[in-house]
């Protein structure tokens, strides 16, 4: 999968909550490897959080994210 189909990709959490989409990614030149990825987690009517989430906590990548983990709101 390309780091650009990742991007603007929806992201679930372990209880099937929809955290938000993906805005950014930490990505390791050196390594070639994606260390986090970055949500845009709508917090309000106008307001946005991001939310910083480890590539490890990823659980699966298929037509959205979903993570291994809750995240409280």
């Amino acid at each position: 999968m390309r780091i650009k189909h990742i991007l603007g990709m929806q992201v679930v959490d372990r209880d099937a909550r929809i955290l938000g989409k993906v805005s950014d990614l930490d990505f390791d030149d050196e390594e070639g490897i994606i260390n986090n990825i970055v949500i845009s987690h709508k917090t309000g009517v106008i307001s946005k959080d991001d939310i910083v989430i480890n590539f490890n906590d990823i659980e699966s990548i298929g037509d959205y994210i979903l993570l291994k983990l809750n995240i409280k709101e």
